[in-house]
């Protein structure tokens, strides 16, 4: 392809999306799981009947796992102030998001998952809102908040919260960054403990990526960190003032950045062998000249949203020898839709208390591994239509909660990978019936769908 047909194509998704969203008027619906042969089953499915197992659960607990579906279900909960690339655009533009991550978590993990879009940016509120809707539900993905509120949101609902609580922004991209980097490594031949890396971006995403590859082995000393205002280092005065506020950050001045580095992205990108990208949507966030002062056989994960923070064949022509992005019409995609399914599969299905940083390393380790014999500079993971790779992230996870000892079920790695593969086929095979049978409707063919009028969205239903 040409330069003006690739950028057609990266396009593509954006015009069909602004098309097949008012078709459809939502990604999710609820739907039964009981059968219903007459209305005489009312009386078991709601009173009197109910009243029975509500009984059962008010003198144990435990049991609203085995008699609802608090066990299978996560409410996905934003205040919409960090939506993808495109900031603080407010609840309700957030909740398309919300929708389509609700989506990814039904038919790639099994797992229900119901958007929650708060009206407010006080972080105390969101965090009491999450701890009084918990009853209801098996775990919490808190996703697109901005920084730094989203930290201590995360830090004080795990320290409180009975149930998982997990932050898709930080544990998620970091988990399958993590896993992608092990294998771009691989591809070219360096280690994990030698390579120069520079993080461009220094929000949730890029704080959380650093620590897990910290934590894998690289060396923090080596690593260039940048934010708005250029370079991390101990020369930071305004964040050394605000140390209490951004305490992360100012961690990293003072761990990363070893040569005293000072100046923006182009400063940081010289001589590196790693380029992370968390910034803000590209193109032209990162240009081709600065790949090409990177150090040979080039890492560059330009993994902004919606746009990366450049087209990967402009760093292919620069001398990256892998690129990756976050999207899935391009090689080599690094996206957390590759983690928090299976991960939160794993989680439930072993009723873990948290989800911690060796259950992201062991889910991490099961994405890279997973490639196999297929690994090259455009696979270093699995494609989301490798669907066995996410019960097998479950049973990794599912594996290191036993270990750890923060899993209330009990179980063995093939029990795991057997559930977790009947749970997330059922999903698949449930959304191919109801295609199959027009109980989910196919879109006017692409010429016709400029004219989609009211009366074609409502023959949908």
């Amino acid at each position: 392809m040409n330069v003006e047909e690739l950028l057609a194509k990266a396009k593509k998704p954006s015009a069909d999306a602004m098309k097949l969203h008012p078709f459809y008027r939502g990604k999710i619906e609820t739907a039964l799981k009981c059968t219903v042969h007459s209305f005489n089953d009312f009386a078991i499915w709601y009173t009197p009947g109910v009243a029975a197992p509500c009984k059962a659960i008010e003198a144990n607990p435990e049991l609203v796992y085995e008699y609802t579906n608090k066990w299978n279900t996560v409410i996905v909960v934003s205040d919409g102030t960090r939506v993808l690339g495109l900031g603080d655009i407010g609840p309700k533009a957030g909740l398309p998001v919300m929708e389509g991550k609700a989506l990814l978590y039904k038919y790639l993990g099994g797992v229900d998952g119901v958007p929650i879009m708060l009206d407010t940016k006080d972080p105390d509120a969101i965090i009491n809102t999450v701890l009084m809707l918990q009853p209801g539900f098996g775990g919490v993905n808190l996703e697109d908040i901005s920084q730094p509120k989203c930290f201590y949101i995360l830090d004080t609902l795990r320290e409180k919260a009975e149930i998982p609580v997990w932050h898709d922004d930080q544990q998620g991209t970091a988990t399958v960054t993590l896993a992608g980097l092990i294998n771009a490594l691989k591809v070219v031949g360096k280690k994990m403990s030698e390579v120069k890396i520079a993080f461009i971006g220094c929000g949730a995403s890029n704080v959380a990526c650093s620590r897990l590859i910290f934590g894998w082995g690289g060396d923090p000393a080596k690593a260039i960190m940048v934010d708005t205002k250029g370079i991390l280092g101990k020369h930071r005065k305004d964040i050394e003032m605000r140390k209490a506020e951004f305490k992360d950050k100012w961690k990293l001045c003072n761990i990363t950045n070893e040569e005293g580095r000072e100046g923006d992205i182009p400063e940081a990108m010289k001589n590196v062998d790693v380029v992370i990208g968390l910034s803000k949507s590209g193109p032209g966030v990162i240009l081709p000249e600065w790949v090409k002062t990177m150090n040979k056989d080039a890492i560059v994960f330009a993994c902004a949203n919606p746009v990366p923070e450049i087209w990967p064949w402009e760093a292919k022509e620069a001398g990256a020898a892998v690129v990756a992005t976050g999207r899935s019409d391009f090689p080599n995609q690094v996206n957390n839709s590759l983690g928090f399914p299976g991960i939160f599969r794993g989680t439930l299905d072993v009723r873990a208390r948290t989800i911690t940083d060796p259950m992201c390393f062991a889910a991490a380790e099961a994405l890279a591994n997973h490639v196999g014999d297929k690994l090259g500079p455009e696979h270093i993971l699995p494609g989301m239509d490798d669907w066995e790779v996410f019960p097998r992230e479950a049973a990794a996870v599912a594996m290191k909660a036993v270990e750890q000892g923060l899993a209330r079920i009990q179980t063995t790695y093939d029990e795991e990978f057997a559930l977790a593969s009947r749970i997330i086929k059922r999903s698949r095979d449930l959304t191919r019936m109801m295609m199959e049978e027009r109980f989910i409707a196919e879109p006017p063919p692409d010429e016709d769908q400029q004219d989609i009028d009211l009366e074609t969205i409502k023959s949908a239903y």
